[in-house]
């Protein structure tokens, strides 16, 4: 399976997050799993793909052109797809993924939720979208989520489309 993973490109950040985003590498390559994901040299990107291959992972970088530029690149990416902007980052991820799962992150992981989540809802793909609660990190988030939900303005169960999984057991689970 390949798996699409969502997170942030930050150092300082809970030593924690770096510690399940590790883990979370290691299991997808050792159950045979591919992590598409950001390709930066920073944050839980880097983190991410050195754990994965570390333990014979294989990763895909999908990889905008100002971080190409910019030489953030990092150097455990084994399939390096370039593309022009943002937008042409997201699509490219969402074609090659059979799965999302959002580590913690900032504004740019909420946007490739979302933009994920979207399209699901108006039925370009039937994509799992999970939030890998770490350490409650995305207890606000599903709160608002709720908030919306109570408020009518999201159709249907705002669960069809993103499930939550507090722990990596969950994700196992989700993904078994």
């Amino acid at each position: 399976m390949k798996i699409c993973v969502f997170c942030s490109a930050n150092e300082q950040i809970d030593p924690d997050f770096f510690l399940a985003t590790a883990d979370l590498g290691v299991w997808a390559a050792r159950n045979g799993h591919t992590i598409v994901y950001g390709g930066v040299n920073c944050g839980l990107m880097e983190c991410l793909a050195k754990a994965t291959r570390q333990a014979g992972g294989r990763t895909i970088g999908v990889i905008p052109k100002i971080i190409e530029e910019n030489g953030r690149i990092s150097d455990h990416v084994d399939v390096e797809l370039f593309c022009d902007n943002l937008s042409d980052r997201k699509q490219l991820m969402m074609d090659w993924a059979d799965v999302f799962i959002a580590l913690p992150g900032g504004i740019g992981t909420l946007d490739e939720v979302f933009t994920v989540a979207a399209s699901a809802t108006i039925g370009y793909h039937q994509k799992r979208i999970i939030l890998y609660n770490v350490k409650g990190f995305w207890d606000s988030l599903i709160a608002m989520l709720d908030d919306l939900q109570q408020r009518g303005v999201i159709r249907r169960q705002w669960q069809q489309w993103i499930t939550v999984a507090n722990t990596l057991d969950d994700i196992q689970r989700l993904l078994s």
